[in-house]
């Protein structure tokens, strides 16, 4: 072997002047080593299918074939010096210092068979090789030797426990190893060794000053230069720390933590370039729902926009039709990338609409129009809080670089993030076009149609010309219409359902407007009329078909409705009972035959809510109408019977 290279505090070419194994024994280590690694991480990935571990099993044999040549009784010494609570203040410290690069070294290979086994399914062998490698680590942990393969260790036992279902078992295994990081940043912070280096001949080493060099990012964002000092592997090895401890908090419904850390994830993985654009793009997509359902509009942008930013990284995605002139693996990738192209649009459009509805529940009145005088005062406060607002929170939320951060902003000031208070607003809200071009392979397809129906049900409310927010709406129908014609209720009984009852509110409210446009003329037009009948009885038939889908086999109506289905039965029938009061039409009869049919359905709705009383609460307002409307409705009618006999 060569001389050995001056001792450097810790790390393993600090130890060349320690005792090894004989150099032979010492290079054959190394190279089986190295051909263990290749094994399970290169030549795994092309293994039969009737053999999928086949490279796994053939690098658990050569790690097994290191720790014999690491020599005899090696893990019981290490055992001692690594892991053992007795007083060792005696030894020397070249000793110590040996038996913690023993320990290290044997710890290397038990975590690298721990994650074999677990790779292969076999979680117990592999948790009895992950807590071996803790323990042999346990007294030194803190070392920049040992810090690495410990925190490794501890995700890996959390990831175990946590696909045995143990969510508090591997939260701790997990938190530990956060802990152990943040300690040793704090009080060493040089960036540690690799596990790798264990096994490196004298020649390849990394020297410390290299190591550091190796751990400098390339464009760091300004807020956190610190952390060039620091090694980039061992930093990524506690972001997927963090990514683990997010899907923890997930699952014990710590909601407000798992965003946190998702976050913080999401700011390293680009801060340390360790990411896949796709999958990156779509993480922040999903985090912004979370910071859309808290109302915290900034950051639910602030994801999506760089969320844009990212998947655009994935390369251009070719038009179907020059997709098919591709191979099969190649379309199936162009796929899956119009697919998460399309989840991030459908993430665009769940802001957009939120945002529009936050909006109308603060600007609407109690009749459910536009306040015009609070609109006037929220537009006085608003700037002022808003500003406030955004200087207190954006630096908590910044993703990447000042080159990547200025994409990112750029496609943030296309939505804005305060609530529209008018109808300009609220327009440039529903305006970026390109969030909302899907193509056919989306696979909720009608869903997304629903939300764009949403958006301009919304949008209508800042409308103030009722014959533009009419137009509107038409617009929904001209949506909903043609799906609802092609879909078979026997297979999509609940989309339907919801197709049938939007429908009919659509139809509902341009009757409504109609109404209020009519009042308005000195007297109402055959034209006019025509259209009010035409809208009311469109409403009419669509409540009616999401009335008959409750329905049971032999057409009976049920006598007790589901709770998921009582309201929205409940509202059909009062607003059909509505709309026949609403037809107008000349002929006496038949005004006497639509207010009894009137009548009847307004009947249906007190008797339902005499009889269970649990359903009054669900229609309180429409209940107190629909009372005085019994208690109206004969006399109107006993009024127009006596006209139709005098002129009979």
């Amino acid at each position: 072997m060569t001389e050995p290279m001056e001792k450097t505090d810790g790390h393993p070419e600090g130890h060349r002047d320690l005792p090894l194994p004989m150099a032979d024994s010492w290079q054959a280590a190394c190279d089986v080593y190295q051909r263990a690694i290749t094994a399970s991480e290169v030549e795994s990935k092309t293994d039969p299918e009737n053999e999928p571990y086949r490279s796994k099993y053939r690098a658990r044999e050569l790690l097994r074939e290191v720790r014999a040549l690491l020599a005899p009784g090696a893990e019981e010494e290490s055992g001692r010096q690594g892991g053992s609570q007795g007083d060792e203040g005696d030894e020397e410290e070249e000793e110590e210092d040996h038996g913690r690069l023993q320990a290290a070294r044997l710890a290397v290979i038990e975590f690298r068979l721990g994650v074999n086994h677990t790779v292969t399914e076999e979680l117990s062998a592999g948790e009895e090789h992950l807590v071996k490698a803790v323990r042999l680590l346990e007294r030194s942990r803190m070392s920049p030797d040992c810090v690495s393969i410990y925190v490794q260790a501890q995700n890996e036992l959390g990831i175990l426990w946590s696909d045995r279902g143990e969510i508090i078992i591997a939260q701790t295994y997990l938190e530990s190893a956060e802990s152990l990081y943040c300690q040793y940043m704090k009080k060493i912070g040089k960036p540690p060794t690799d596990p790798d280096e264990f096994f490196t001949l004298e020649e390849q080493t990394v020297t410390e000053q290299e190591r550091a060099k190796r751990s400098v990012i390339h464009h760091p964002p300004p807020i956190l230069l610190l952390s060039n000092r620091f090694g980039l592997r061992f930093e990524r090895i506690y972001t997927h720390t963090l990514y683990y401890l997010a899907q923890v908090y997930q699952h014990l419904k710590q909601y407000d933590k798992a965003a946190q850390y998702c976050h913080t994830t999401l700011q390293r993985q680009l801060e340390y370039d360790g990411y896949k654009p796709v999958e990156w793009a779509i993480n922040a997509a999903t985090l912004s729902q979370y910071y859309l359902a808290k109302q915290y509009y900034m950051e639910a942008r602030h994801c999506l926009a760089a969320s844009t930013v990212l998947f655009s990284k994935a390369g251009k995605i070719p038009s179907p039709e020059a997709a098919k002139e591709t191979d099969e693996s190649e379309q199936e990738r162009l796929d899956h990338l119009r697919q998460k192209k399309a989840e991030i649009a459908r993430c665009w459009i769940k802001y957009c609409l939120n945002l529009l509805a936050d909006a109308r529940k603060q600007l609407e009145d109690n009749i459910g129009e536009l306040h015009v005088d609070l609109q006037e005062e929220l537009k006085a406060e608003r700037k002022k809080q808003e500003d406030e607002k955004e200087n207190g929170r954006k630096k908590a939320v910044l993703f990447g670089s000042s080159d990547l951060y200025d994409s990112i902003l750029a496609v943030e000031e296309k939505v804005d993030c305060s609530l529209p208070l008018d109808f300009k607003e609220a327009r440039e809200v529903f305006s970026p076009k390109e969030y909302f071009e899907l193509d056919g392979h989306v696979t909720d397809h009608i869903e997304v149609i629903q939300d764009h129906s949403a958006l301009f049900k919304v949008l209508a409310f800042f409308e103030e010309d009722y014959e533009r927010r009419c137009k509107m709406h038409k617009r929904r129908v001209d949506m909903l219409e043609p799906i609802c014609k092609e879909l078979n209720p026997q297979y999509y009984l609940l989309i339907c359902r919801q197709l049938q009852f939007e429908l009919a509110d659509t139809y509902y409210e341009m009757m409504d407007l109609k109404v209020a446009i009519g009042n308005k003329l000195d007297e109402m037009d055959s034209h006019t009329i025509k259209k009010i009948n035409s809208l009311a009885q469109s409403a009419i038939k669509f409540y009616e078909m999401f009335l008959d889908s409750l329905r049971s086999p032999d057409k009976k109506f049920p006598e007790k409705l589901e709770d998921d289905v009582l309201r929205p039965a409940l509202v059909a029938k009062f607003h059909i009972a509505r709309l026949y009061g609403k037809l107008i039409t000349a002929d006496v009869k038949k005004q006497l035959e639509n207010m009894q049919i009137s009548l009847n359905y307004y009947f249906f709705v007190v008797s339902y809510c005499a009889d269970h009383e649990e359903a009054v609460k669900s229609v309180e307002t429409e209940l107190e109408l629909t009372k005085e409307m019994v208690a109206l409705l004969p006399a109107r009618m006993e009024r127009l019977r006596m006209q139709l006999s005098s002129f009979s």
